[in-house]
């Protein structure tokens, strides 16, 4: 392994394929409670940033592209627990909060079998979400 130390030190963003991006608008800025980036410049396809967290450094980009999307979460390649597979990690300071409006919305989630506060629960086209209490 390389001695080189790397200047990497958050994540930018993390973009997600959507299917139709105001429904995904809705899981996300209603049920998750991020914001929209109000300055998103025209890209030439649908789309949306939100800001995660307070301080306007990390973002989540969707793209809307619903044959793309179609074909990414048809559920085939998932593994026996969501975790297992591709997902977005958001750190939570109060995951009941979350769980309470998961339930209110009657969104299906599961708990992480590490023991850990955490969950897992799928946005509209089945992108895999975990939330993690820290």
């Amino acid at each position: 392994m390389s001695q080189t130390i790397y200047n990497i030190h958050a994540i930018h963003h993390a973009s997600l394929v959507v299917t139709n991006c105001e429904i995904s608008l809705s899981f996300y800025v209603d049920i998750l409670g991020l914001k929209v980036v109000p300055d998103r410049p025209d890209l030439g396809y649908p789309g949306a940033w939100l800001n995660i967290g307070n301080n306007n450094k990390q973002q989540l980009h969707l793209m809307a592209f619903p044959k793309q999307a179609a074909k990414l979460n048809t559920g085939q390649d998932r593994k026996a627990h969501p975790g297992h597979g591709s997902h977005l990690a958001l750190a939570v300071k109060n995951l009941a909060v979350f769980l309470a409006r998961l339930e209110q919305e009657n969104i299906k989630y599961s708990l992480s079998r590490s023991g850990r506060p955490a969950l897992f629960c799928a946005d509209p086209d089945g992108n895999t979400i975990e939330l993690i209490e820290v």
